[in-house]
């Protein structure tokens, strides 16, 4: 990233940042290959991986590793990627993680920043169901990231809208559990770093 005043602006011109949100559990290559094609491909100076303290769709529904443990691992897979950077804001801010809420705080920390909201294309179906979904689409433009050879969805109404293609990668955070708890190779799937960190932490092991 370049040269940044304390107002928020980049050369003379607003910072444009991307949010990718998520579980992250673990993070793996898809994650990383939208962000980073994102900030290529729209010219963003960074793009923050928001780690969710709580995601609500999932709590109940399955166990969820602990959010500061998430978070590390997440820091380590993009340790030293220029304009890639782990985000806690919804960990510090605690209980459930509502994408709003992180928008609203990112736009009063960095009052003069432009922010894009990165998701797939299945949750783009989905938005209908989140929080204050009607002010969301206020506050920032979404950029639907489309994979090779999955149907692209219509775009949703009432949002600014700008469409991302990246390659396709079938590649699931609940295989990789599965896989880690095997005690099978994630290889290549999961950043080296972040493998380190995820076995250092004791992380998805078999407990039997």
């Amino acid at each position: 990233m370049g040269a940044e005043d304390i107002d928020g602006r980049v050369g003379g011109h607003p910072e444009h940042v991307g949010i990718l949100g998520g579980t992250f559990d673990p993070v793996h290559i898809g994650h990383l290959v939208a962000a980073s094609w994102a900030r290529d491909a729209l010219a963003l100076d960074r793009v923050f991986l928001v780690v969710a303290n709580e995601p609500w769709q999932k709590v109940g529904r399955r166990e969820v590793t602990p959010a500061e443990d998430r978070f590390t691992v997440v820091a380590a897979a993009v340790e030293g990627v220029p304009g890639l950077e782990p985000c806690r804001i919804e960990i510090d801010r605690g209980g459930p993680s509502y994408t709003v809420d992180t928008v609203r705080e990112l736009r009063r920390q960095h009052p003069d920043t432009l922010f894009s909201l990165l998701v797939g294309a299945d949750v783009a179906t989905e938005l209908d169901s989140w929080h204050d979904v009607g002010e969301l689409a206020g506050l920032v433009r979404l950029v639907i990231v489309d994979r090779g050879g999955v149907e692209r969805p219509a775009d949703p109404p009432g949002w600014e809208v700008e469409r991302l293609r990246i390659p396709a990668l079938d590649v699931s955070s609940s295989e990789l559990r599965q896989r880690l708890a095997a005690g099978e190779s994630v290889d290549f799937l999961v950043p080296a770093p972040a493998i380190l960190c995820i076995r250092r932490l004791g992380l998805y092991a078999d407990p039997r």
